[in-house]
Parts: C-alpha cells; structure tokens; sequence
C-alpha cells in the first residue's frame, strides 16, 4: 500500500493548496491513505472546523496536529467531535482528544495514526519516547501499518525517535519545522523517515508568515506580531511505499507540488 503524508498545512494559502493538488497527486500517485498535518490551517496557528472539513473533502484520510492546535477557541470541541483529527498523545491527562487511531482503507488494511510531540527547544510535555512504546504495546497486532508524525523542533531529537522505532512502526515523518528536509530513506530495520516533510502553504514568506513582519522581529530583537502570507504556495509532503503484510517500508520519496516543485 502507499501512504501520503502532507506537511503542515498553513492558513488560508495550505487550506487552497490542499483543495488544488491534493485529489490529483492521491490518484497519480496510487495513495492508499493520506495523512496531513493541520495544526496551522487557521490563519498560521490553531484548526478550524471548516478548515478541517476542506482538508477531509479533498481526500486525507486523518488529520494530525501539535503545539499550536490549542490555539483556536474550538479546539475542546473540535478534538472531541471530529474523531479523525489527532493531537500530541504525549500530552498530560486530562486532555481533550486522543493521540492515536486506527482506520481501514478501501482494502481492508489497518493503519494506526500516531501523533507525538517533542520536547528540545519546545514547551513541557510527557516522555514522546516512552510514550510511544506504551501505545505500541497496547495496540498489538490491532493494526496492519502503523505510522507515526513526530512533531519536533530538533533534528536530532527527530533521528532518535526514527531510531527508537525502526523495525516497529511502517513510518516516521516528522513536522513542524516547515522545511523539507533532503533525507527521506528507509531506516536498518525497514521504517521509513523523513526528518521534515516541509509546508503546505504560502513560500513568498518566512516559513509562512509575512516577510516583513519576520524581519522586523528578527532586525529589532522586539515582539512583533505575526502576520501570515498570502502568496506563492506550495504543497510538500512524502509518499511511503509499505507492505502491509510485515508493516515494512519498501521506499519513501519526498513529494513537492506549486512554489518551485513540479
């Protein structure tokens, strides 16, 4: 089977980007489920139920998050009831949502969703790594694949989770950093890995905020507050070629639509 993961979809620009390329690339490229992350669909942080609705419509299959979905004011809501969208499993209870799932395709296979959190150069949450382990033991042989969107600031903390779950999960995409990174492969134990799948969003910016607004952050050392862009989006994310039979991965290659790639 082959699974689609997107990377961060951001504001307005992500949420059109997603609606433009996303049915066509799901049926070129033979995707069997789709997976992207939204936690910065609303206007660069937070998600919304319409927002979240048009990312569903155009053919992902589950929508992951992180940080930034508490943002908007219907998150509670929002979690519980759309049980396709995931947050952070790694966060402390009690906490609205779940950090996990599992789903079946059109041909029957079970794909486990999991959704972590790091914690280098990011606020307090629960051990990702630990957690982690916790909810493969407690889903067993329950699913055919199982995946896993890292979202975490520090490459190297990234690596480590790949290497922490090489040979036990089908894939390791990591999020959050809004930069694709050049190293999608398959790990010694036959898991797939990206560090980075990248932004689906507006690439005239500072990964998706307005230049400007960026550069007088950065120029003056003062909080200046964040505007998103508008222009030039573009679409990142990696395709996962996994038998479902051992929940290997056979090949992964990075997958860039609008804003420079194809």
């Amino acid at each position: 089977m082959k699974l689609l993961a997107i990377g961060d979809v951001f504001g307005n620009p992500g949420r059109k980007a997603v609606m433009r390329w996303l049915p066509a690339l799901e049926e070129d490229s033979g995707a069997d489920f789709v997976v992207a992350n939204v936690e910065n669909i609303h206007a660069g942080r937070g998600a919304d139920p319409a927002s979240v609705r048009d990312v569903l419509i155009a053919g992902a299959d589950c929508l992951t998050s992180g940080n930034h979905i508490w943002a908007h004011r219907s998150h509670g809501k929002l979690l519980e009831d759309e049980h396709r969208l995931l947050r952070p499993a790694n966060y402390p209870d009690p906490c609205p949502g779940r950090g996990v799932a599992i789903f079946t395709t059109t041909e029957g296979w079970k794909v486990a969703v999991i959704n972590l959190q790091g914690r280098v150069f990011m606020s307090p949450v629960d051990d990702p790594f630990r957690t982690a382990d916790e909810i493969l033991e407690e889903l067993g042989n329950r699913a055919d694949v199982v995946v896993v969107d890292f979202h975490a600031e520090a490459t190297s903390e990234k690596l480590a989770m790949g290497r922490h779950l090489d040979g036990r999960v089908a894939a390791v995409f990591g999020t959050h950093t809004h930069v694709q990174t050049a190293d999608a492969r398959v790990l010694s134990g036959g898991t797939g890995f990206i560090t980075d799948l990248g932004m689906t969003g507006p690439y005239e910016s500072v990964i998706g905020m307005d230049s400007a607004a960026a550069l007088a952050r950065f120029r003056s050392g003062r909080p200046v507050r964040p505007a998103p862009a508008n222009e030039d989006p573009g679409l990142r994310g990696a395709l996962f070629e996994i038998d479902p039979n051992d929940g290997r991965c056979l090949g992964v290659e990075r997958v860039q639509r609008g804003a420079g790639g194809q």
